[in-house]
């Protein structure tokens, strides 16, 4: 029986206890439903909003992708575009954060509950079947 590893749960927005549910019920660029997750997850069971307002703590999190952002713009039009001029920077970077948009709020999400939520992976509820 495959193992999944936790990266590759966290990069396939898998539960953290069987790494088989999905967490979220849609694609990430269909913007009306971003938020939209599963209450529990479909294999195993587990509630992924632990407490009210779990997920705040994520907003650190996507802090965290949003200085990434900013510092691979920057390092990027410094040295492959010889530094040009400041409107260049603020205008890639606004680009680049409204397309990753998507990305960094569904994943500042799985990242918290992965590492934050208390959840440990549980070999044994791969491939249960709960209805």
């Amino acid at each position: 029986m495959e193992r999944r590893s936790s990266l590759s749960a966290i990069s396939k927005g898998k539960c953290p206890r069987c790494r088989q549910g999905d967490m979220f019920t849609h694609n990430p660029f269909i913007l009306k439903k971003i938020a939209s997750m599963h209450e529990s997850c479909t294999n195993c069971n587990l509630r992924y909003e632990t407490e009210p307002g779990f997920y705040y703590g994520a907003m650190y999190v996507s802090y965290a992708f949003s200085v990434g952002i900013l510092l691979a713009n920057v390092i990027t039009l410094y040295f492959l575009f010889n530094d040009p001029e400041i409107w260049v920077y603020i205008t890639s970077v606004a680009i680049s954060s409204t397309i990753l948009y998507p990305l960094v709020f569904r994943y500042s999400r799985i990242i918290f509950l992965h590492i934050f939520g208390g959840v440990k992976y549980r070999a044994d509820l791969r491939n249960s079947t709960t209805t």
